[in-house]
């Protein structure tokens, strides 16, 4: 790795001024399981000149559930979220998505805020030293295209001919799902708004920005989540999906559907949600919903597989809801 220098924030404020100061040139540290990688690979054309460690400010790992509403801070680690009883008997999806995330030894390490913030796995845009400058780092096309897009979206690009590359997290589907608000320094933002595809970026995030803690109501249905990987442990998603489906009498009065890792963001599943709208949790019902979630999928040359991939996992999610 080059050198860099390392600072210890002691205040978001301190943290926020340091990211100003160096400008692109400065990135925020957490657990660091995704940054250190990009750093030893030397896959971004800008190398951080400094690292602003968020570790050292007070009040920012915590659960805490106040008046409704559960808070979650950002420097919570993934499997403090996944063990916690709270949140496994009250925000089931996120639970599960936490404990399906990486390893548990990266679980200990890594926190909420770096897993929605966390940036693209395409293999072109990984790629060592640079070797592919694609859109998504400034340049001028999408490898993907016409290359090895056996991961990439089955729902089209950012734009026409576009980045095809997909939002990799576990835990973004499921604050979707659970109606959850993400605060930063800034601001507060839907967590379905959170997210954009731009050059090195996935968030609506300033260069300036940081999360400071993810807020949920308590759900009015049940809510779940589930992961088709290629390794139980470790892997990230093939195709995610996190569900939460309020019944009354028998019929669904409201849903809140996304899948990730089959478009370049967390892709909220209207249609999947209007099929189950009036309708009994059945399997039969599961199904045609699955089926709508993928109605307007758009493969490329090696990923059609995704699709049914995608339809059985909107369906076991949604079961997962009764």
């Amino acid at each position: 790795m080059r050198n860099f220098a390392h600072v210890n924030a002691m205040t978001l404020d301190e943290a926020a001024s340091i990211l100003r100061r160096y400008g692109k040139k400065a990135a925020l540290i957490a657990g660091g399981t995704d940054l250190l990688g990009k750093m030893k690979d030397e896959i971004l054309p800008t190398y951080p000149e400094a690292l602003v460690n968020i570790k050292t400010i007070p009040g920012l790992d915590f659960i805490a559930y106040k008046a409704g509403v559960l808070t979650i801070g950002t420097l919570t680690r993934l499997e403090d979220i996944a063990a916690s009883d709270l949140v496994k008997n009250e925000y089931s999806a996120l639970a599960e998505a936490a404990r399906r995330t990486a390893s548990t030894h990266l679980r200990e390490m890594g926190t909420i805020g770096g897993n929605i913030c966390q940036d693209i796995r395409c293999w072109y845009y990984r790629n060592p030293n640079n070797r592919f400058p694609c859109l998504r780092k400034g340049g001028g096309r999408c490898y993907a295209i016409d290359g090895d897009n056996r991961y990439h979206s089955v729902l089209g690009g950012s734009v026409e001919k576009g980045c095809y590359a997909v939002h990799p997290s576990d835990t973004a589907p499921a604050l979707i799902a659970l109606d959850a608000t993400i605060k930063t320094s800034k601001r507060s933002v839907k967590a379905e708004d959170f997210f954009q595809v731009s050059v090195a970026k996935t968030t609506i995030l300033d260069d300036d920005e940081i999360v400071t803690e993810i807020q949920m109501p308590t759900p009015p249905g049940k809510s779940a989540f589930i992961k088709f990987a290629l390794r139980k442990a470790i892997d990230f998603p093939i195709v995610n999906c996190a569900a939460m489906v309020t019944v009354s009498g028998k019929k669904v009065v409201s849903a809140r559907i996304c899948l990730n890792a089959v478009y370049v963001k967390p892709y909220r599943a209207v249609k999947a949600e209007e099929a189950l709208m009036g309708k009994a949790i059945t399997e039969a019902n599961a199904e045609a919903a699955g089926a709508a979630a993928v109605a307007d999928a758009k493969p490329m040359s090696h990923n059609a597989y995704m699709v049914p991939v995608a339809k059985a996992m909107v369906k076991r999610a949604i079961l997962g809801c009764v």
